[in-house]
């Protein structure tokens, strides 16, 4: 379902917070360039500016054309956090609204906010967490409670507020010491992460080939008062290698093709342009239907559910326009697009059917996380 690609020559930023100095402030394009210490400057952007530090020059959030001018100047020291990694020629982009996730939460100690992951649905847990929520954070600060929340007990999601914050206080002792540009607070790794972020009740077991990592892994559960979930972690040994074994190796490279088969015999066609994501759907040889409407029908809902695998697959972001089969049933185009939304519920980052435009095409849009699957292997293949 997911690939999280990580290379030894090519380390994240995103997540990682920064004492920065301001380069250059672009009124202009309502921006400024923030040296870090890093190869590239961060882009930091007026609407990426926390509201603490709008209302200390004395404007209000919600107010327009706010000279960023009258809030950063050049030689000026501010802390901010990587939010999104560069892209091509693209500077990483960065921000003052810091956020720290935990196992529970995700910190935000210059946002006064309280949310709940949309896939914590029992309205008796939400409940339970807001009312939890109202009782830790101060003012001026936010909360988001994660997935994994409704699985925690009072006292473990308390336990991983106090080492959020302890974690921000951190930050900021070692804020207030750096004369100059550097890094204050450094994200987790990409094993760290998808720990944190994946292991729960419904992981049935996670495999690992190396037994340096699976010391850390177990080092790390450990240190995220996670031990419970150390019986499912099993180191892969023999002669076949993990990836062989599973055949990864080939599901990875299908992963980039640009036609996907569907089971019906149908199939989906996906290219990738600089400006969106062109995807066609084409029946094939359906022949499970009698009649062309059911088989039309059928095509689509597979490919429903196999574009927001897709997406979700080869991290495909921003404007993506869908070009299903023809249908004359109204009943049946309300039946894809209803089956379009359910499945991109289930995507991670957030992904929302936008609309059918008057020519049948489907629009949606997925929040970018950075490179697409095709572009992080096309640079480490060119890197290696």
């Amino acid at each position: 379902m997911e690939i999280y690609y990580g290379h030894p020559s090519r380390e994240k930023l995103v997540g990682n917070i920064y004492r920065g100095r301001i380069e250059d402030v672009v009124p202009g394009m309502g921006s400024a360039f923030v040296d870090v210490g890093e190869r590239k400057s961060l882009f930091l952007s007026l609407n990426e500016l926390n509201d603490g530090m709008l209302e200390e020059k004395g404007f209000k959030p919600w107010q327009a054309r706010i000279p960023i001018g009258k809030i950063l100047h050049q030689g000026q020291m501010i802390t901010l956090q990587v939010r999104r990694d560069g892209i091509g020629t693209k500077n990483p982009q960065g921000t003052t609204k810091v956020s720290i996730p935990g196992r529970f939460w995700v910190y935000l100690p210059t946002e006064d906010r309280l949310g709940v992951s949309r896939r914590v649905e029992s309205v008796r847990d939400q409940r339970r967490i807001r009312r939890l929520a109202r009782t830790l954070k101060k003012p001026g600060e936010g909360m988001i409670a994660r997935t994994a929340a409704q699985w925690a007990k009072d006292d473990e999601l308390e336990r991983d507020y106090r080492l959020l914050v302890e974690s921000w206080e951190r930050v900021l002792a070692a804020a207030k010491t750096a004369a100059t540009p550097r890094l204050v607070y450094k994200a987790m790794g990409l094993v760290q992460t998808v720990l944190r972020d994946w292991m729960g009740p419904d992981i049935a077991e996670v495999v690992v080939d190396s037994p340096f990592f699976y010391d850390k892994i177990e080092s790390f559960l450990d240190y995220m008062q996670m031990a419970e979930h150390k019986e499912r972690v099993r180191l892969h040994k023999g002669p076949e290698a993990l990836f062989a074994k599973y055949d990864v190796e080939r599901q990875i490279q299908d992963s980039l093709a640009r036609r996907v088969p569907l089971a019906g015999g149908g199939s989906v066609i996906i290219d990738e342009t600089e400006a969106l994501i062109a995807i066609d759907v084409n029946t094939g040889g359906d022949v499970r239907h009698r009649n062309q409407a059911a088989a039309i029908l059928n095509t689509n809902l597979e490919a429903a559910t196999e574009i927001a695998r897709q997406l979700r697959l080869r991290q495909i972001s921003g404007i993506i326009v869908v070009d299903f089969v023809d249908m004359e049933d109204p009943a049946h185009v309300q039946e894809v697009i209803e089956k379009v939304q359910e499945e991109l519920k289930k995507d991670r980052v957030s992904a929302d059917f936008v609309d059918m435009t008057g020519l049948g095409l489907i629009e949606i849009t997925r929040k970018r996380r950075g490179e697409s699957l095709s572009d992080m292997l096309e640079n480490a293949k060119f890197e290696a």
